[in-house]
């Protein structure tokens, strides 16, 4: 289905029944990799999946990404398919990671658990000069290439397997690849942005739980992981070998995670 949140067509996949689970994917990244998760959710929760404007199939973002915009996306989707007034266990993957948290830090009444899947990770942030600048160039690039037909040629090839090659072309719509260089030159602000957050709004006292990707033997990227569980009082695992597509390469271990961290079906 679609809603229109202001003004902007959200692409939206509501499956399953049952307590609430909202999924959110990385930067760039479309409401499908989530497929292999879902199909094991769905007998036990209702699964709301969104792409983020000018990704997947939503339309255009009309202006760039704060992570504030971003919580408040995440529970205006749930209003609009008429879930806003239940409690749901959020989910953010990579990027999301950080619009799960925030969405956890400011409507704590609204949170049942939340799961953090391979999340962004930033110990140090800072405030960013010049964000009019760099969003214009990434759009400015953004059009270039697509003039050129890069993404076309290119992001489907990208993507690689796992994925019908009929969902993998959403990768090689100039569109994508906007909202994509858009996310990844405000990325530091976002960043920042969560930093200060954390200083004023506690988490609620809901499960949080941390999944890490990473190599068979220890890694720097798995320790990042873990002290992000630590300061935030959640649960920790390491799910490897993995990439950081965990929802594609463990799913049934993601899937488990958000089962544990939301409420059992009543009966």
């Amino acid at each position: 289905m679609f809603v229109r949140i202001d003004g902007v067509p959200h692409h939206v996949d509501v499956t399953g029944r049952g307590p609430v689970c909202v999924l959110s994917a990385g930067l760039g990244l479309a409401w499908f990799e989530w497929d292999p998760v879902v199909d094991l959710l769905a007998p036990a929760r209702t699964v709301v999946r969104f792409d983020r404007p000018g990704l997947g199939r939503s339309g255009p973002a009309r202006e760039a990404p704060t992570l504030a915009g971003e919580a408040e996306r995440v529970a205006r989707v749930l209003a609009a398919v008429g879930l806003g007034e239940r409690a749901v266990t959020v989910v953010g993957h990579s990027l999301a990671g950080f619009h799960a948290e925030a969405f956890a830090r400011r409507y704590p009444e609204r949170v049942a658990g939340l799961v953090l899947v391979d999340s962004s990770v930033e110990e140090r942030t800072r405030a960013l000069p010049a964000r009019g600048v760099r969003v214009a160039g990434a759009r400015a690039c953004g059009a270039v290439l697509g003039a050129a037909g890069v993404p076309r040629a290119v992001g489907p090839l990208l993507r690689g397997g796992g994925v019908p090659r009929g969902l993998r072309a959403v990768y090689g719509v100039s569109r994508v690849w906007r909202a994509g260089l858009v996310e990844y030159v405000t990325y530091g602000d976002v960043a920042h942005e969560l930093t200060l957050l954390r200083r004023v709004a506690a988490l609620p006292g809901a499960p949080v739980a941390v999944l890490a990707a990473g190599p068979a033997g220890a890694s720097r990227w798995v320790s990042r992981q873990r002290a992000l569980a630590d300061a935030l009082g959640a649960s920790f695992r390491a799910l490897r070998p993995a990439g950081h597509l965990l929802m594609r390469d463990r799913p049934h271990e993601v899937a488990e995670a958000i089962l544990a961290a939301g409420p059992r079906p009543s009966g």
